[in-house]
């Protein structure tokens, strides 16, 4: 399945493709399934996401949406304060990207300037997203597509996690 974040990509608010929507939403929707069904997979087991932002960020909302969602499918979440500003030398954020790289298998970076996301995703290893739970992210809206036998709120997780599937599972 081809993905709509390609893991050097780090831009949050690109449009989906109408393929990749479709994509997202039926993993999704088997996400949902296997919630009511009490059968919910362990698929990121041992993996480590990291959460990368500051203090003050946008974060406590999105942060714990995207925690909660990493960890019901098994993965450890840590939550990283950055040292780096847009303003850091080139090699500071080289050296920041694999850093993360060698310990993380994704990170989520919020409330960070969408430059020095880029500029980190483009260094790193791995997926780095931009903002993926928060609630201007285009993955937000497809929750309202899923049915309403779970809440808006389990909806939009069943999305943030099958985001996270697909790109890491």
């Amino acid at each position: 399945m081809r993905f709509p974040f390609e893991i050097h990509n780090s831009s949050a608010f690109q449009t989906l493709l109408p393929e990749d929507e479709v994509a997202l939403l039926g993993r999704a929707r088997l996400l949902q399934a296997a919630w009511l069904r009490a059968a919910f997979p362990l698929q990121l087991k041992g993996r480590n996401l990291g959460i990368f932002c500051d203090e003050g960020s946008e974060g406590s909302e999105s942060r714990a949406l995207f925690q909660r969602a990493a960890h019901e499918l098994g993965a450890h979440v840590a939550t990283i304060r950055p040292a780096l500003s847009s303003l850091g030398s080139p090699g500071e954020v080289r050296h920041t990207a694999r850093i993360l790289s060698r310990f993380y298998d994704a990170v989520e970076c919020q409330g960070m300037a969408p430059e020095l996301v880029r500029q980190i995703g483009r260094e790193a290893a791995i997926p780095v997203y931009d903002g993926i739970a928060c609630g201007a992210h285009p993955t937000a809206t497809l929750a309202d597509r899923l049915d309403e036998r779970t809440s808006p709120a389990d909806n939009r997780r069943f999305v943030l996690q099958a985001l996270l599937l697909g790109s890491i599972g």
